[in-house]
């Protein structure tokens, strides 16, 4: 598997931060395991940098670990041997080390949120130390963390003391679907989507998903065996990020299982509607959840067709199949649960991934010319017992594109293209103005009849992964 894939964006950022003139304050930020190390190890590998990993460790622990580090770097005997009670301290023999005429330091601290948690004044300590030395050094600053709730806090909020001083901010997220060949080259569509289902777009789950023969295993051996690396994973992620793990958990899992609208959820999770808001926005702020709207909304912010859905696809799976099936798993029942999985994991799963998937394709399709028109937005419409899974529209242009996905065994036939058409004719939206175009996707190709209609129409769209 390719230890590093799509992060020529971040890259460029860095790099762009690194030539500017005068000193630099990068602040990258982004849930655990999604590749923020290994993005700051591959932009400093041709560089002079002082990489230093802070830990749940006292301040204390971490000053002087800190004061080795920067030791070693400097190459500086009395630094290791000095008694060092201030971070002031160091800071200041690394800004003395670093002049205009040498090559540029880059500077990383990574899981800076240790520093402000184990010292709430950490953040105000830090602003001096840059605003009187650092900053006028030559020097390139990149604070690094994984709690996000914690960063936003010390470092990116209004009322940080850091806050204003950053020259660039690099929010990590996923690996998109389009990128996620290259980590497993020689797979079926079929086969990536499957395990794009369960691992997301996260460099390490992916890794532990490399070698196994089908999804099926890689799950038995990494989310259900109790030694797994998954199978406590969404505990490890929300325990540090939330106050009440329990509280999280039962809402999280009332939208898995099928609640999304905020009554749906407030009955499931046994809370009142009107006490919801707060835990929403917070899995919002983590990037856990999102609000969805139809696309054709006019005001998405007040609309009241909003959808609360799981955005993680691990997450998603783990809420709907592993939580509900503890007992099972702990008491080593885990043949049960398999049988479970395989009864429900396409249509109960991976059919809604492939949705998302098709939807990013058509930005895809986009770019590459064959929609034949740019949407200003992408995404999927319902209304009543009516839903089409991927829409874009160019209010512009008056143009729109309607799209089923289908992540079906068999070919998909005339009928669903027939079904789409009755459906799009109810959508209100520029009814009488709009021109409609159709976009099928499969992963088990087409039957000859559809495959004769779209060739004989310049309005069908049909996306084969099956080839």
């Amino acid at each position: 598997m390719r230890a590093f894939v799509d992060r020529d964006a971040e890259l460029r950022a860095l790099e762009r931060e690194y030539a500017r003139e005068g000193s630099s304050f990068v602040v990258v930020y982004g849930r655990r395991r999604v590749g923020k190390t290994e993005l700051i190890s591959q932009f400093i590998r041709d560089k002079r940098a002082l990489y230093y990993l802070a830990t749940e460790e006292p301040e204390l622990q971490n000053l002087e670990s800190f004061q080795s580090v920067a030791a070693d770097f400097l190459q500086s005997d009395l630094l290791r041997t000095a008694r060092v009670s201030r971070w002031e301290d160091i800071f200041r023999e690394i800004a003395r080390a670093c002049s205009p005429a040498d090559e540029r330091t880059v500077i990383v601290i990574d899981e800076f949120q240790y520093l402000g948690k184990a010292n709430p004044a950490y953040p105000s300590i830090f602003q001096r130390a840059w605003d009187t030395m650092l900053k006028h050094a030559n020097i390139m600053l990149i604070l690094c963390g994984s709690l996000i709730s914690l960063m936003r806090d010390q470092v990116l909020s209004e009322e940080s003391p850091l806050y204003g001083r950053r020259t660039a901010r690099i929010g990590m997220g996923q690996i998109p679907f389009s990128h996620y060949r290259e980590f497993l080259p020689g797979r079926s569509t079929r086969e990536l989507v499957e395990r794009y289902a369960v691992t997301g777009g996260v460099p390490k789950y992916i890794e532990l998903f490399e070698d196994k023969k089908d999804v099926h295993s890689a799950i038995s051996a990494n989310v259900l065996d109790r030694s797994g690396f998954l199978y406590d994973e969404p505990n490890f992620l929300l325990q540090r990020e939330v106050p009440d793990v329990g509280t999280y958990f039962a809402l999280i899992r009332a939208i898995a299982g099928g609640a999304h609208r905020p009554n749906e959820i407030s009955r499931d999770f046994g809370l009142k509607q009107t006490s919801l808001g707060k835990y929403l926005k917070t899995l919002i702020d983590l990037d856990v959840l999102e609000r969805e709207v139809p696309v054709t909304a006019g005001n998405p912010n007040k609309s009241k067709k909003g959808l609360y859905r799981i955005k993680d696809n691990f997450l998603q799976f783990w809420f709907r199949f592993v939580l509900p099936n503890l007992s099972y798993l702990e008491t080593g029942r885990t043949a049960a649960v398999e049988r479970r999985i395989r009864d429900r994991f396409i249509d109960g799963h991976v059919a809604y991934v492939y949705e998302d998937v098709c939807r990013e394709r058509l930005w895809e399709l986009t770019d590459s010319g064959e929609l034949g028109f740019v949407p200003e937005r992408i995404g999927r419409w319902w209304s009543g017992s009516d839903e089409i899974d991927v829409v874009g529209l160019s209010t512009g242009e008056k143009r729109a594109v309607w799209g089923e996905c289908k992540f079906w065994k068999d070919p998909v036939g005339a009928n669903v293209l027939r079904t789409l058409e009755d459906k799009v004719a109810r959508v209100p939206w520029e009814r009488d103005a709009r021109a409609d175009s159709f976009a099928l996707f499969s992963v088990s190709g087409f039957t000859d009849e559809l495959r004769r209609i779209a060739a004989a129409r310049d309005d069908v769209l049909l996306v084969d992964d099956s080839e």
